[in-house]
């Protein structure tokens, strides 16, 4: 191991599974001792914000987030981001320095504490980091140099703010102690100010904090001794610090292995973990998907770790499934495996994993749909986890509807297929019609896609489980209103999607000849070869489908071209999503035309496609096109609304049908609809 020590197992006097699948995991799920303390198994819950607090003050539903991961298997936690300084009034942060949360902070703890889990806090400050559209005007910062995001300019800390500042984190921590957390965890990286800080880029202090590493490095080392004074040796101090941080006078990796000398020679430190990214064009490494390879740091992490021989460390980016855990801690990577996004998902992942119950997991898909509900003010949300912060969230168990009903559900994806499997679990008598043979809609055809693997797994459980209940499926079933009346239906669900409109510009005639790109996706996604010319994509929907689906097309074509009326793409997605989509599109040379609308006057038919700008209404033609395919904003399909309700059946839409959005919308509502029943 890394640094900590292993406990033979039953050591730690916590109760485990006792049937035989628990041995598909031994290391881990085997006891391991960090600082003066004792984990069950390996799986940490890394910090993810909820922004579940209100008005600084922790509600039940904050509460009951943890004490579910607790319940479902996380060995030790590590909050949100936490109000331990005067200056930090954000609303959405749980308050400790203020004292308004004492009782509270002990309730959270003892939530914890009861599923034999530790439970640390978070030592944050953003600094100058802002990741919002406009600049923060009150924030801290080592110099008064701007973010790289936000262009926040902060106000450079003096020596006098700097001690206060480790003091009431100090004095912070103590409070903590006191509720009954078991320690805390400085968040040094990901371009926080810490990480300001230790980086050349954003510090050119000439005072102590400043100059060389060890300079640069004191703030971290004298916050790390004042939280030891303050707490004493059986609190735990996990520190997080930055690998890399891509950016020019950043953190590389040998900076890195310096700073981790000098953090674990300055003593204190109970373990250490490491993030990627920083507050710039590389904020998306923070949060690596599936457009690169799985478990990307764990290497890196393991070579750093060297460098701090004894302390524990912690495996973080990607770890999604059991197996990678258990290569991470048998292989001597690392002690700990903590999970952020994986425990957003299903935070009984520990427990199912230790049954054999692996089946039955809801995995992360990587898509970060929690990082942008969180980042625009909604709370943390999941695509493929309508129930997070639900107080019996881990491990569900679907209750019985007090009256059983006749249940037709129409359409497979992942709305309705959410419906199925809730309502037929409820005791409902479910049937599902499907036009394709297989579940999923237009997210199996995301899953064809470049870094679209795992959202597989969303359809996939949904479809285990409705089975399981005992649901109903007619596969290539297009039904008609008479198909649903013979059911006597005591509900109809319709989640039968939206299809791209038809771009007013081509005349009727060429509907059959340029197809929309969904149907081009289908056609591409398991065809190889190469073809000659160039792949021409009208973007007019904006989504991470078009996006993915340029990619598969340069892997057909010579050069794939995207035009767009907005003045940027991926406008609407998370930032990390639109960091990693620009990247990826400058490295592979695939073109986007912002702010221009195709034209009439295109020769397609010659392989000519004219487009205008927007504003000026300058004209470019696009020569050698072999294929034009346009993303468009899409049209409900609903024609079987009408002709049921005029049954007099009762009809709910859901997804797309409702109105065309996210797999977030679409997984919820299923949800809601069958919970309604």
């Amino acid at each position: 191991m890394p640094g900590a020590t292993a406990i033979s197992s039953g050591s730690c006097g916590c109760t485990r599974a006792t049937d035989p699948a628990v041995t598909a995991y031994p290391h881990l799920f085997s006891p391991v001792a960090i600082g003066g303390r004792t984990l069950r198994n390996r799986i940490v819950h890394a910090s993810m914000s909820t922004h579940y607090a209100q008005g600084g003050r922790i509600t039940d539903r904050l509460i009951d987030y943890y004490a579910n991961r607790a319940r479902g298997g996380a060995a030790m936690l590590v909050s949100e981001p936490m109000a331990m300084l005067s200056w930090q009034q954000l609303p959405t942060r749980p308050a400790v320095l203020s004292g308004v949360n004492a009782d509270a902070l002990a309730r959270w703890a003892d939530a914890v504490n009861a599923h034999g889990s530790l439970m640390l806090g978070q030592v944050q400050d953003n600094g100058r980091g802002f990741r919002s559209g406009f600049r923060n005007p009150h924030a801290f910062g080592p110099s008064a140099l701007p973010d790289d995001l936000s262009g926040t300019i902060p106000h450079a800390l003096s020596l006098d703010q700097i001690a206060r500042m480790i003091d009431e984190f100090a004095q912070s921590a103590r409070a903590l102690q006191q509720a009954g957390f078991a320690g805390v965890e400085i968040s040094a990286g990901h371009g926080h100010l810490f990480h300001q800080f230790l980086a050349r880029r954003s510090n050119i202090r000439e005072d102590r904090y400043g100059g060389d590493l060890a300079g640069r490095s004191a703030l971290l080392l004298e916050l790390i001794q004042a939280l030891r004074q303050s707490c004493g040796a059986d609190f735990l101090i996990g520190v997080k610090l930055p690998g890399e941080d891509g950016m020019e006078d950043g953190i590389d990796l040998d900076e890195a292995a310096r700073i981790t000398a000098l953090v674990h020679a300055g003593g204190g430190v109970d373990y250490l973990t490491y993030c990627w990214g920083a507050h710039g064009r590389t904020l998306y490494e923070h949060l690596p998907d599936l457009h690169g390879p799985r478990t990307p740091y764990v290497d890196r992490i393991a070579a750093l770790g060297r460098h701090a021989p004894g302390v524990p460390l912690g495996a973080l980016g990607l770890i999604t499934d059991p197996n990678e855990g258990e290569r991470i801690v048998r292989d001597g990577l690392a002690d700990l495996v903590m999970l952020g996004r994986p425990l957003v998902t299903d935070p009984a992942w520990g427990l199912k994993a230790e049954a054999g119950r692996e089946a039955q997991i809801r995995y992360c898909v990587g898509c970060n749909t929690c990082w942008h509900m969180i980042n625009v003010g909604r709370g943390l949300h999941c695509d493929n986890n309508p129930r997070v912060g639900a107080a019996d969230e881990a491990d569900w168990q679907v209750q019985p509807a007090a009256e059983r009903l006749r249940v037709a559900i129409v359409g497979a994806g992942v709305a309705g297929m959410e419906a199925a499997w809730v309502a037929a679990a409820r005791g409902h008598e479910v049937t599902v019609f499907s036009a394709s043979d297989e579940a999923g809609g237009k997210t199996r055809l995301h899953a064809l896609l470049p870094g679209g693997e795992n959202l597989s797994s969303v359809y996939d459980y949904q479809r285990l489980a409705a089975e399981r209940a005992g649901a109903v499926f007619r596969w290539g079933t297009v039904a008609q209103p008479e198909d649903i009346s013979a059911l006597a239906p005591d509900r109809v669900i319709l989640a039968t999607g939206a299809s791209p409109a038809f771009p007013a510009y081509l005349p009727e005639e060429y509907r059959d000849f340029f197809p929309d790109l969904r149907s081009v996706v289908a056609a591409f996604a398991e065809r190889g070869g190469r073809e000659p010319g160039t792949a021409v994509i009208h973007d007019a929907d904006g989504t991470a489908f078009t996006y993915a689906a340029a990619e598969l097309l340069l892997a057909r074509f010579e050069r794939v071209v995207l035009l767009t009326d907005r003045d940027r793409i991926a406008g609407e997605e998370a930032m990390v999503t639109r960091q990693g989509i620009q990247a990826r599109f400058a490295a592979k040379g695939i073109q986007a035309i912002c702010g221009v609308v195709p034209l009439a006057s295109s020769r397609l038919e010659e392989g000519e496609v004219s487009y205008a700008d927007v504003f000026t209404g300058a004209a470019g033609t696009l020569t050698d096109v072999a294929l034009f395919t346009y993303a468009t904003p899409r049209i409900p399909n609903v024609a079987l609304e009408a002709p049921l309700r005029a049954a007099g059946i009762d009809v709910r839409l859901v997804g797309d049908a409702w109105a065309p959005r996210t797999v977030l919308a679409a997984t919820s509502e299923g949800y809601r609809a069958a919970m309604e029943i």
